[in-house]
């Protein structure tokens, strides 16, 4: 993180769970929270913001982009497009760096509702940022400047990986990968937590030792930067349960 007097001020415009995750892990990463503020209708959505992170926080969203440097949009897609049309006046007289977390929502029409000739990074976190291991995908129109890009890094690093794309198209395929991809995950725990019910451990120790050799297998993957290919070798032994499982796995089509 850069020191205190170099820190762009960041506003968030929605309090949800995301922006509540990604301000936690700038503030955890040293980020100062007196250049950060966020705005919600509500007060009460921002009381846990001010007494856990100490930011800035308003319920006017046109002053609370009138702070930033950098600007996260961080509403629901269904309402992006009014949010956006409230404060654009502001951005187009502050000219911040625009930061959409929105699904489904690209670049140019967003930057059409905040007036136009905005730069801009769309991206998509997943919801494993909420415990600072998510997966982001970037995405940055030709505005954005380098040192721009470098601070998004940042933001985005302090909740899990981040990786920049070449083409804003490439979000669909990151859409159904990286941020579906946790319920398929889910559904796979689920099943080897039920098969180990079935075959008699009781569903607490099930669940335990289903997810952390889910996160203990993902953890090896990425420290080793092995194939899966090659750590799946590594654990079946020839004539052995794990490649008769997997045998079975592939021919059902996994």
């Amino acid at each position: 993180m850069q020191n205190d007097q170099d820190q762009p001020s960041i506003s968030f415009i929605g309090a949800g769970n995301m922006a509540r995750a990604i301000l936690g892990g700038l503030v955890a990463n040293g980020y100062n929270p007196e250049k950060i503020w966020a705005s919600a209708p509500e007060d009460s959505h921002l009381q846990a913001l001010r007494s856990d992170f100490g930011i800035y926080t308003t319920t006017d969203n046109r002053h609370c982009a009138s702070q930033a440097d950098i600007l996260i949009l961080a509403v629901k897609p269904q309402i992006m497009a009014e949010a956006c049309q409230d404060i654009a006046s502001v951005v187009q007289n502050t000219r911040p760096l625009a930061v959409s977390i929105a699904a489904g929502l690209d670049s140019e029409t967003i930057g059409n509702w905040l007036g136009g000739d905005v730069p801009m990074v769309r991206c998509m976190p997943n919801t494993p940022s909420l415990v600072g291991k998510g997966a982001t995908a970037l995405y940055a129109t030709d505005g954005v400047s380098r040192d721009q890009r470098d601070t998004v890094t940042d933001i985005f690093s302090s909740i899990g990986l981040a990786v920049w794309l070449e083409q804003e198209e490439e979000m669909h395929a990151v859409t159904a990968l990286s941020g579906s991809g946790p319920a398929y995950v889910y559904m796979f725990i689920e099943a080897l937590t039920d098969a180990g019910v079935k075959q008699g451990l009781s569903r607490k120790d099930a669940a335990k030792l289903s997810a952390q050799t889910v996160y203990g297998a993902a953890k090896l993957a990425i420290e080793t930067g092995k194939h899966p290919a090659i750590l799946r070798d590594e654990v079946t032994t020839p004539g052995g349960t794990a490649i008769a499982a997997v045998s079975s796995l592939e021919e059902h089509g996994l």
